[in-house]
């Protein structure tokens, strides 16, 4: 009887030559080192031929990922994405007429309404203007009264010459309009000339207020935060304390009444004060 043939067991046998089989064993080791040769010389002629040619080199690095130089090339590029967007966004009028320094924030509405206010800060100044010549006269002569009024005069006006400054800082144009001819005399029959005129600058005062916080509002409208801080800061605030400082002036007045002693103590404290 023929014996079973032996289980596998997954342990590979070392092949015996004999002179039978070993014809076909040297035939088999020369036919797998011709397949490796072949494999070898197929990966050499394929790093050749991409060193040859820049074009699959760029794709095999694009396989393989973003390099440094491209990165940096990407970074390059935005400063000039910037000047596109800067000069698309804000372009230069080519026009001389037109300003150069003119933002969008700051809109027709803003340079009218800034206008109005010079021509507001003008006549409130030569009411008060009129106001000095009338204490300042030989038959009313209040020193103290003349003066205060002569100093509210000339920084209404240096509110104005702000105002036009700011006006040409901004790119807008100046545009003065007329002024109204005020009163000559400020005597009244019940309350006198210092608390008629004391009274007459109080309201300018809270006009001339009421104006800023209306310019304000149409800056606030255009979105200009750079008109909102000038007239806060360089306006509003100073108006709020001339507000409260007349308030206190036409107190005292009332209190003392409209007779000549009282008027003359009070004039001569407004002139030691203004001193």
């Amino acid at each position: 009887a023929l014996a079973a043939p032996p289980a596998h067991t997954g342990i590979r046998r070392p092949r015996i030559i004999t002179s039978a089989n070993m014809s076909t064993v040297i035939a088999s080791s020369l036919s797998a080192r011709v397949a490796v040769a072949g494999t070898a010389r197929g990966r050499s002629t394929r790093k050749s031929s991409i060193a040859a040619n820049p074009r699959s080199r760029r794709a095999v690095v694009a396989m393989a990922g973003p390099s440094k130089d491209a990165t940096k090339e990407t970074a390059l590029t935005k400063p000039f994405e910037a000047i596109v967007e800067a000069r698309n966004s804000h372009p230069i009028a080519d026009n001389r007429s037109d300003s150069f320094a003119r933002t969008s924030h700051f809109t027709k509405e803003c340079e009218i309404a800034i206008n109005e206010q010079i021509n507001i800060e003008y006549n409130v100044s030569y009411i008060y203007h009129a106001m000095y010549a009338y204490f300042a006269r030989d038959n009313v002569y209040l020193p103290g009264i003349a003066k205060h009024f002569l100093n509210e005069s000339l920084e209404e006006r240096s509110h104005a010459e702000l105002l036009m400054n700011y006006q040409i800082t901004r790119g807008g144009r100046v545009e003065l309009q007329a002024i109204m001819p005020p009163q000559v005399e400020y005597d009244h029959p019940e309350k006198g000339d210092a608390l008629y005129a004391f009274e007459l600058s109080l309201s300018l005062e809270k006009l001339n207020n009421d104006r800023l916080v209306a310019l304000h509002r149409i800056a606030e409208d255009a979105e200009d935060a750079a008109l909102q801080d000038f007239i806060e800061g360089e306006l509003l605030e100073d108006q709020v304390k001339s507000i409260q400082e007349v308030s206190e002036f036409v107190a005292q007045l009332r209190r003392m009444g409209n007779k000549g002693d009282a008027v003359w103590h009070f004039d001569q404290m407004m002139l030691n004060r203004e001193a």
